[in-house]
């Protein structure tokens, strides 16, 4: 006896004498499943005592299907009626009842992971590695690409903004003068004044032994003036306003300021990046001076109190040491070591997303780079004086 079952054919029935045989065909996924409803409430297995499920036409069995297939083989069974498959039962089924018996697929036999090959193990941690290095290269790629936007774009806003006084917004960067610059005085005078105390001291206790002192004046003033004076009140300005720009912006982001500047027509750029780079490459240069008249003074008064040298002695000795480029050899590197300085707080203020976790993150990454990267210049900067013989 051959039936088809209602459902378009979602399966098919034949009956003998106490055995029913059930063809599933189709498509057994969610987007059918009042069909396939439909068909198996339609399968009529009282006075069957066996039930023979066949899936080799089945064309689609997703996890909707194979629940309701369940479904229905646990209700014949309740009934009394032995179910079994022609062939092996759906992998979706197998799932089903493995998860039903709260075991992991993964701990089933047939799901074990096979053994890899000898040499396929000995190839697995290279494989890693060179994934894990095109990973990272891409990312550096992308970094890049990166940055080079943003240096980029803050360019044609510095090209822009010189069209203007306006756009320069002298206010602002009045206020940022103010804020990096003049605030910042006190702890730069010490430590200028600190540090070249140190370098003076120690500077004697060697030249003591040769009988020498008086180029302890030599050093201090070289020292303070070409490379001191500039790159600690450089490293002061990075850790203290290059902190404070990232974290600044940052916040604004975290609160969709800078959004919201965007959708008022206002170029976030020109309102929160140019006034603090402007502001402190005026503010460092003029720190800068102030630090080496700090330490040179510092120096003086060790030199005058440890090796009785008086100040009108250390000054000749003072104009006697340095060439006329020494001063400026310091003043000039002031206003790239600014540059770098507000541009890396900004640009790490502009990429904080979602959480305050992320706006620490960024501001500690601001304050390493930013310091890096004045040392790299400072670096630069006395290999190209020493080519040019300065």
């Amino acid at each position: 006896m051959h039936a088809h079952v209602s459902g378009r054919s979602m399966l098919e029935a034949r009956r003998s004498a106490e055995s029913l045989e059930l063809e599933l065909t189709g498509e057994w996924r969610a987007l059918r499943f009042d069909r396939i409803d439909a068909a198996l409430a339609a399968v009529d297995f009282s006075g069957a005592r066996r039930i023979q499920i066949s899936t080799a036409q089945l064309a689609i069995l997703d996890l909707s299907g194979a629940w309701r297939l369940h479904e229905f083989i646990k209700q014949a069974r309740a009934a009394g009626v032995e179910v079994v498959f022609k062939g092996t039962p759906p992998d979706q089924l197998r799932l089903i009842d493995q998860t039903l018996r709260g075991e992991s697929p993964c701990c089933s036999e047939r799901n074990r992971p096979i053994p890899l090959h000898a040499i396929e193990e000995l190839e697995a941690p290279a494989i890693r590695s060179l994934e894990f290095l095109g990973r990272q290269s891409v990312l550096y790629v992308r970094d890049l690409i990166r940055d080079l936007a943003f240096l980029g774009r803050m360019s044609v806003t510095a090209v822009r903004g010189l069209t203007s006084w306006r756009r320069l917004r002298p206010v602002s960067i009045a206020r940022h003068v103010y804020d990096t610059g003049i605030t910042a005085i006190p702890i730069v005078a010490l430590i200028a004044f600190l540090i070249s105390v140190i370098v003076a001291y120690m500077g004697a206790q060697e030249l003591r032994t040769f009988g020498a002192v008086i180029y302890v004046v030599d050093l201090v003033t070289i020292g303070v003036l070409r490379e001191l004076g500039v790159l600690l009140t450089s490293i002061i300005v990075a850790g203290r306003s290059g902190s404070a720009f990232a974290a600044e912006i940052g916040s604004m982001k975290l609160n969709e300021e800078v959004d919201a500047l965007s959708a008022t027509g206002v170029d976030p750029f020109e309102v929160l990046v140019l006034p603090r780079v402007l502001g402190l490459v005026i503010a460092l240069p003029l720190l800068a001076v102030i630090a080496d008249i700090v330490g040179l003074t510092g120096g003086a008064l060790l030199c005058r109190l440890l090796l009785d040298i008086p100040l009108t002695q250390f000054i000749t000795r003072m104009q006697e040491a340095i060439a006329p480029t020494t001063f400026w050899v310091g003043v000039v590197k002031a206003p790239f070591f600014a540059v770098v300085i507000a541009l890396a707080g900004c640009y790490r203020g502009l990429q904080v997303r979602d959480s305050s976790r992320e706006l620490g993150r960024l501001t500690t990454l601001a304050v390493v780079q930013a310091i890096f990267l004045v040392i790299l210049i400072d670096a630069l900067f006395a290999v190209l004086f020493l080519e040019m013989d300065i």
